[in-house]
């Protein structure tokens, strides 16, 4: 069977102080919620997490979250080297199957639950928590050697390249009707058309299709999907190496990804209506005036965070004051505004 789980080389450069400062900072707020008794200060939680947690967790789902849970896994690993943590990316619909079966105690996702997976979650008596992490910015992206000239498209653009209507384009001006008329006044390229991006399993195509295509296609009595018939993978690095390796290429990944891969491709400006041009940014989508923001999340199994302390202490972690905040100076994301940090924070302390 081949195997998704995506290889970031970025992960073998995060170390010393920026990390350790995260250690530092979460450390104490996780061992005093497994061990009451325990000293908080920083020092004696530096010496004696190994001693006071161990065990396993499980982690699976969007392999756009995944940066972020493997970078806080480190971290963690740091000052509790017993606790044996594997993450990995299949994509957020995948990693909610495994979650909802009882498979795993901690679900990535790019996305909200959607009902059917949780009704899934129900049947199986799995009750979860659903914690923001950080902010995502989706991409649009196109070779870093491009040659259509293209800088910024529209969601009409968008639909008419990618959408349902569009199976069988072949060329970036099979579109320019279909966008004409949605209101774009965008005039593409004469110029082969090669697309790569996220396949069904993933948040990402989620977000896509339910942002950009689904609204149109409803309105136009069309599916609500994407054309088939393009270059898909779950593995973002896979998809990165597809558009970059075309000079007439189209895609879309999470802004971390783009951003670690600024060598290889072009960040294009995106307006939901026709002429409202915005680059993606860690302003643009902080305040979500990039059109493609979305919240990032963690979904923690309610019950398994109550029966191994260590899924409890590493979430304790993930939320505490200055974690996510560092990592993502690593990673790329973009940090929750601290009134939404606080809610997940209630949210994780009220469970």
């Amino acid at each position: 069977m081949e195997d998704h789980r995506v290889t970031i080389p970025r992960f073998t450069r995060i170390a010393g102080l920026a990390l350790a400062s995260v250690v530092a900072i979460g450390a104490c707020s996780s061992i005093a919620a497994t061990n009451p008794g325990a000293d908080s200060s920083p020092a004696s939680s530096a010496a004696a997490p190994s001693t006071a947690l161990g065990g396993e967790i499980t982690i699976s789902g969007s392999s756009t979250v995944q940066p972020i849970s493997e970078a806080v896994k480190e971290a963690f690993n740091a000052t509790n080297p017993d606790v044996a943590i594997s993450v990995d990316g299949p994509g957020t619909g995948d990693g909610f199957k495994l979650f909802c079966q009882g498979e795993t105690d901690i679900s990535d996702a790019s996305r909200a639950i959607k009902e059917e997976e949780a009704t899934l979650c129900t049947d199986a008596g799995i009750d979860y928590v659903e914690l923001k992490v950080a902010i995502d910015g989706m991409s649009i992206l196109t070779s870093i050697n491009d040659s259509t000239g293209v800088t910024c498209l529209s969601f009409a653009d968008l639909y008419a390249l990618t959408g349902p209507e569009s199976e069988g384009f072949k060329n970036w001006k099979d579109g320019q009707a279909l966008a004409t008329e949605l209101g774009s006044t965008t005039t593409l390229p004469d110029a082969p058309l090669e697309i790569s991006g996220p396949g069904e399993e993933s948040g990402t195509y989620d977000y896509f299709v339910e942002t950009i295509v689904a609204p149109i296609a409803k309105e136009r009595g069309k599916d609500e999907a994407t054309r088939k018939d393009y270059s898909s993978s779950p593995n973002d690095n896979v998809i990165i190496e597809g558009v970059s390796g075309s000079d007439t290429s189209l895609g879309w990944v999470g802004y971390a990804y783009a951003e670690e891969n600024l060598d290889k491709v072009k960040l294009l400006e995106v307006a939901k209506t026709p002429g409202e041009c915005v680059a993606p940014t860690p302003e643009t989508i902080a305040d979500n005036t990039y059109p493609l923001s979305r919240p990032l999340f963690i979904y923690v199994n309610k019950a398994k965070a109550e029966s191994n302390p260590a899924v409890a202490a590493f979430v304790d972690f993930y939320l505490a004051e200055g974690t996510v905040a560092t990592v993502n100076e690593t990673v790329g994301y973009v940090d929750l505004a601290p009134d939404v940090l606080a809610q997940s924070r209630s949210a994780w302390e009220g469970r």
